[in-house]
């Protein structure tokens, strides 16, 4: 029977299931707080930021900056100009920077003494709380708003909008800090090298900086998009509302739930919970079942891959005209190489970046893959302690759906991929380990007793600190997806080779290529050249044998 002829017990089944499943969320989550108390600022053409300070009486003060000519000499409009907001001020000064956020907007103007804070001079305040902009074009250009930034330009519908909605913003108010960050696992920076930048690529707030060699986020500008998270390999960066672990619970327990309920596989449909939201009604196919969330980036390509594996037949992600560019520029580039982690498994493509018009001709798609293979669902086993659970959970995802599929065990090569190989030039590599200490994953690793270099590929996450510490030049990075489990877990041995031991007491102090390259360095330099074989002595035989010399000749000192 069609999927399609079975939709009234689909669609029952889809309202029993979510009516049961809910994601685990943190009772007391963590907070910011913005306070105000009604400090406006107006920005644009002086008659059209007038007519808007009359509509805000009621705020503790409104001040107009003036920064373009007026739109209209209609004698009429010009004479309720003059009728409106007669007791606020207007300032002509050249605007250089808006920066800030609800409660503590910083406003540079250039003044007769050079750069100054425009509410300082205004309002004898640190700052304004809140900032209406009728400009053309917007002063604070980002894709994602700082709150309390009003940009309308000289929409009339906007501006109607902000003009209700700015006197409601006087007081004490909460926003969930959205991200957390572990520096610990973080791969931006280690002992002064710049390593892992992706999450500071993908912020449409500009809420993401490196501050004193470390990734910070500013919770007050942060809209909670998720892209960051989505794209950190470590982990590093965790949404909190829900955390990681939250939505893989919950979508492994919706999917088997449904799959129980229905006898059919779901398509898991990711929508955000305000534009994305609207779009969804009861005329959505039965057998689809959507997934609310603050930002359509939250999920990210292990939550994909996961769903998959746990038996969804295909995953839909919806962006609709909200959705700022970065985000969508960062999902293409992850749902790509998602569905090439299928393909070159021979799954189907089945990670779907969809708009409004496709949702309302999904019947078609849907009914297509109803005919692709089965996948007996998996069931996820925690990651061990001190390891990367992001990268485990997509390296299970991937493992699972390869044996379901075509089990290559071939690599996938492709650019830019926080996954693959490092590779040595072990003719010329020391062991010096400048590469094991760097390494935030513990990909690299040391020898232990024995002098050697040994490596995990599934740890990997190109970052290319290795390389930036490497003294030696000798580390290359290879980008790439190796689909062979043993081979990728397996711990690889780059180098090893016997220690050196001292040649007076015999006892091992460092690497035979490390001494064959400082005698091949300075043993001919005239300091060294009477002493070459001190460079083979562990560092007590090197001592003894400096003050024997001296015992035996005393005035060698003083040459």
């Amino acid at each position: 029977m069609s999927i399609r002829k079975n939709q009234p017990q689909l669609k029952q089944a889809r309202q029993q299931v979510m009516a049961k499943t809910q994601i685990l969320q943190n009772l007391i989550p963590p907070t910011v707080s913005y306070t105000t108390q009604g400090h406006v600022l107006i920005i644009g053409p002086e008659d059209l930021a007038r007519l808007a300070a009359d509509k805000l009486s009621t705020m503790a003060s409104r001040v107009i900056l003036a920064n373009e000519a007026i739109t209209s000499q209609d004698e009429v409009h010009l004479e309720a100009v003059m009728n409106a907001a007669a007791d606020v001020e207007s300032y002509y000064n050249k605007l250089t920077s808006v920066k800030g956020f609800l409660g503590q907007f910083q406003v540079k103007v250039e003044g007769d003494t050079g750069i100054t804070d425009l509410s300082v001079v205004a309002i004898r305040q640190a700052h304004f709380d809140i900032v209406l902009d009728l400009s053309h074009s917007p002063c604070i250009n980002l894709e994602m708003l700082p709150p309390g930034y009003f940009y309308v330009g000289q929409d009339s519908a906007l501006l109607a909008d902000a003009i209700a909605n700015i006197p409601e913003l006087i007081g004490e108010f909460d926003k969930p800090r959205y991200v957390r960050v572990n520096s610990d696992i973080c791969a931006h920076d280690k002992h002064g090298l710049n390593g892992c930048n992706r999450c500071l690529n993908f912020c449409p707030a500009d809420a993401i900086s490196s501050i004193a060699h470390k990734i910070e986020i500013d919770p007050y500008l942060c809209h909670g998009a998720g892209s960051c998270t989505n794209t950190c390999p470590t982990g590093a960066l965790s949404y909190d509302l829900p955390t990681p672990a939250s939505l893989h619970t919950y979508l492994e327990k919706l999917i088997s739930r449904y799959r129980e309920e229905a006898q059919t596989a779901p398509v898991i449909l990711f929508h955000d919970n305000e534009a994305g939201a609207e779009l969804i009604s009861e005329q959505l196919s039965g057998d689809v079942l959507p997934v609310a969330m603050e930002e359509i980036t939250v999920a990210s390509i292990d939550h994909w891959l996961a769903a998959l594996a746990n038996g969804a037949r295909e995953i839909l992600i919806l962006q609709t005209p909200a959705t700022a560019p970065t985000l969508l520029q960062m999902l293409k580039g992850e749902s790509a190489l998602a569905n090439r982690i299928l393909d070159q498994m021979g799954q189907p493509q089945r990670i779907r970046l969809i708009t409004p018009s496709d949702l309302s001709q999904l019947d078609d798609a849907l009914a297509v893959s109803l005919t692709w293979p089965v996948i007996m669902p998996m069931m996820l086993t925690a990651a061990e302690p001190n390891t990367n659970i992001k990268r485990s959970i997509i390296f299970q995802a991937i493992d699972h759906l390869n044996s379901q599929a075509a089990a290559v065990d071939d690599v996938l090569v492709m650019a830019n991929i926080p996954y693959g190989m490092v590779s040595i030039n072990s003719d010329k590599c020391t062991l010096c380990l400048s590469c094991v200490s760097t390494c935030p994953t513990q990909a690299l690793k040391d020898g232990g007793d024995a002098p050697a270099l040994k490596f995990v590929e599934q740890d990997c996450v190109q970052c290319g600190l290795c390389e930036a510490a490497c003294p030696e030049n000798v580390i290359s990075l290879i980008p790439q997806i190796n689909f062979n489990q043993s081979a990728r877990q397996h711990v690889q041995v780059l180098k090893e080779e016997p220690a050196f031991e001292c040649i007076r007491c015999g006892s091992e102090f460092a690497t035979q290529s490390m001494i064959h390259k400082m005698v091949e360095m300075v043993g001919a330099h005239s300091a060294f050249s009477a002493n070459i074989e001190r460079l083979k002595m562990c560092g007590d035989c090197r001592v003894k044998d400096m003050f024997e010399d001296i015992l035996d000749d005393p005035e060698k000192q003083l040459q």
